[in-house]
């Protein structure tokens, strides 16, 4: 970490009171594995996001898993929890829960049903270039059925026509809370929309956990780069 990332986390760490740490789960606190349901935060981490937790005015995970899903996974009680990208902040969503399931239902492929979003896995596929070919195909259905379709690390994710994202989600939770200082990190293309949700903040963090699935606009975005969970854990031991 360079002289200004370092100087921007301690200058963070100084009013904890009047500050924010948001957090993506997978990926960022939780290593990436094989199947969703296989995730685990390492109890070190665990640990450390429950010191912040008794330190700083809030703290949240910003997940794409369902809230509750989330909760679970880091398993700190005082942290806010919210899930689906930001959509279960968002009530015109809730109308589009069937529409998901029956789009996902006229798809032969495995999914993960998030309720407010439907997601197609390609990691570990025989041919993983070819998979992505077809859910390439699939994206394009969605999006012609009106439903938004994005990729992130081996993934496809459609969710509703809604204009809720990780960045609506940081921007309600630091209004609710009056907080004009945050540190957010995360590891893929939906924490893009984290990153501009700090924009206008008096001091702003955003936390790059870099690796050769996600995204380089992420690194370029970012003020400060690890490359990997372990070394956000360092990270979050300064704060």
């Amino acid at each position: 970490m360079g002289v200004a990332a370092s100087n921007l986390v301690a200058a963070l760490a100084e009013r904890p009171a009047e500050s924010a740490i948001l957090l993506d789960v997978d990926g960022t606190l939780a290593p990436i594995v094989a199947r969703p349901e296989l995730a685990a935060v390492p109890e070190e981490t665990r640990a450390e996001v429950r010191r912040l937790v008794g330190l700083y005015a809030l703290v949240a995970g910003i997940s794409g898993r369902p809230g509750e899903d989330a909760a679970r996974l880091v398993g700190v009680e005082g942290a806010e929890y919210v899930g689906v990208h930001g959509l279960e902040l968002t009530p015109e969503a809730e109308r589009w829960r069937q529409p998901l399931r029956a789009f996902a239902a006229s798809v032969d492929w495995p999914v993960e049903d998030k309720g407010l979003a439907v997601v197609f896995h390609y990691r570990g596929a025989e041919d993983e270039a070819a998979a992505r070919g077809e859910l390439e195909r699939v994206a394009a259905r969605a999006r012609e059925l009106g439903l938004r379709a994005q990729f992130g690390r081996k993934v496809l994710e459609v969710r509703p026509p809604v204009d809720a994202d990780k960045g609506t989600a940081v921007q309600a939770l630091l209004e609710r809370s009056g907080l004009r200082r945050a540190l957010y990190a995360g590891d893929d293309t939906t924490d893009l929309d984290a990153f501009r949700g700090l924009d206008g903040l008096e001091l702003a963090v955003r936390v790059a956990v870099a690796s050769a699935e996600g995204p380089p606009e992420l690194a370029e975005a970012a003020d400060v780069v690890v490359e990997s969970p372990g070394e956000l854990l360092a990270l979050l031991r300064k704060l």
